[in-house]
């Protein structure tokens, strides 16, 4: 009579981890901004890097109250490996200095570092791999307000569907995962856009406005 059966031979191998997974827990090791610098450089889980010249991670003050976040580096950002430097990061830092501030005085990076090729709207699942990045980064940098400079970068931190037109104009409070309390964010329109409609400098002038208002007060809560 035979025993009681043996286990079932085991199947397939388990199907490896998806990217964002990976990614997740190598952003979250990162102790520092140097840290997840070279982390983000080496990680090999998003295929924008098989195409773009540079790795762009941030430019400015590491310690600034102020977090700019666009979306990702166009050509002139690849070419040199520095966020906002082509034609709209001219126009952004002409923003800033409206509003009596230098570029060196607040933080500036992007939700991917690799150029899409074409300058393309990134995919759904370029963005998820890269979202734990920025999350950590926005962690480390600890700013009083991050801005969200256009509808991809708005969309992605807010979770949200809505069109940068209906995000804008309001302040929304980010909360950064692992962190405490929520962070100011606006959303404002992107310097390309405003290149290409000039009519709507009135909206990114209420914008900043708000902006300088509210680094004046100090607040640190939406």
């Amino acid at each position: 009579m035979g025993g009681a059966p043996g286990p079932a031979p085991s199947g397939a191998p388990a199907a490896p981890a998806p990217p964002q997974a990976g990614a997740r827990q190598i952003a979250a090791a990162a102790a520092d901004l140097a840290s997840l610098k070279a982390a983000f450089e080496a990680f090999d889980g998003c295929p924008l890097k098989e195409t773009a010249t540079n790795f762009v991670f941030a430019d400015g003050a590491p310690g600034a109250k102020l977090m700019f976040i666009g979306e990702a580096p166009g050509a002139e950002e690849d070419r040199r490996g520095i966020p906002f430097v082509g034609p709209a990061g001219r126009l952004l830092d002409r923003m800033l200095a409206a509003i009596g501030l230098e570029r060196g005085e607040v933080y500036i990076t992007n939700i991917l570092p690799w150029r899409p090729p074409g300058n393309r709207n990134p995919t759904d699942s370029e963005i998820a791999v890269c979202l734990p990045f920025i999350e950590r980064h926005i962690a480390l940098v600890g700013p009083a307000a991050v801005v969200a400079v256009g509808g991809t970068a708005a969309k992605v931190l807010l979770n949200s569907r809505e069109g940068i037109m209906r995000l804008r104009g309001r302040w929304f409070g980010y909360a950064v995962p692992g962190s405490g309390a929520p962070i100011p964010l606006r959303a404002i329109l992107h310097p390309a856009y405003l290149l290409r409609q000039p009519g709507q400098k009135r909206d990114a002038w209420t914008d900043l406005i708000a902006i300088k208002k509210r680094l004046a007060e100090g607040k640190t809560a939406s």
